[in-house]
């Protein structure tokens, strides 16, 4: 599991960190709210820990911030808050799931991974990314415009679906590289730039309306016009 952290108490923060990790969980720590928003819009995790009192912006903000961008991410918030009125204001968010503190580790992780089987059996069902009129089926991969079929490479199918879980986010080489190539970007090379053109003339060229749009400086984004 990929999971972002986001905890203002560097003890607490250090502690969950680790004990993760040591279930062979990738985790990214963020020390207040405006931060771990802007992580979970650049970034694809599995589960989201969040605590409430943050700076600069509370959790139950981020969550429903997160939702408003159209993020499905699992968010657990982890909380002092315990009180039946906290706890319905973190549901009415968006969270999935609230665990008061203190806690037990070992329940922590319990409720992560069922988080991550739910969202892993959902996708299972809903095997269909769609944006606009552009539909990539998981099952079968298979890319349809319309009407029109449209045939990938694997690594085209690769970079595609990427854009697609990421719709409305800006995604940069380096991302593309590390999450579609799984390899370290190496600024001197334009295979990113490739292979997005690639998949420009496919899906975007006998189109009206472009899907795939360049962030000057920043990368690319698929959403619609």
């Amino acid at each position: 599991m990929k999971i972002l952290v986001v905890e203002d108490e560097p003890k607490l923060a250090s502690f969950v960190k680790k004990g993760l990790e040591e279930q062979s969980c990738e985790v990214d720590v963020a020390y207040d709210g405006q931060l771990g928003r802007n992580m979970a819009l650049s970034n694809a995790y599995d589960v989201i820990v969040m605590d409430v009192n943050l700076p600069k912006m509370n959790g139950f903000d981020v969550v429903q911030a997160l939702r408003q961008e159209r993020v499905s991410t699992p968010v657990l918030m982890l909380t002092a808050m315990g009180s039946v009125d906290d706890k319905l204001t973190g549901f009415e968010s968006g969270a999935d799931d609230y665990l008061v503190k203190p806690f037990e580790f070992r329940e922590l992780m319990a409720r992560l991974r069922a988080l991550t089987k739910r969202s892993s059996e959902a996708g299972l069902q809903a095997n269909v990314l769609k944006v606009a009129d552009l539909e990539l089926d998981l099952n079968e991969k298979i890319a349809r415009r319309g009407d029109k079929r449209i045939e990938l490479t694997a690594k085209e199918f690769g970079l595609l679906d990427y854009l697609m879980r990421n719709r409305g986010r800006v995604v940069s080489r380096v991302d593309i590289a590390e999450k579609v190539w799984d390899i370290h970007f190496d600024t001197g090379t334009n295979v990113i730039d490739v292979y997005v053109n690639f998949l420009r003339k496919k899906i975007d060229k006998d189109f009206p309306h472009k899907l795939i749009h360049t962030v000057i400086g920043m990368g690319y984004m698929l959403k619609e016009e």
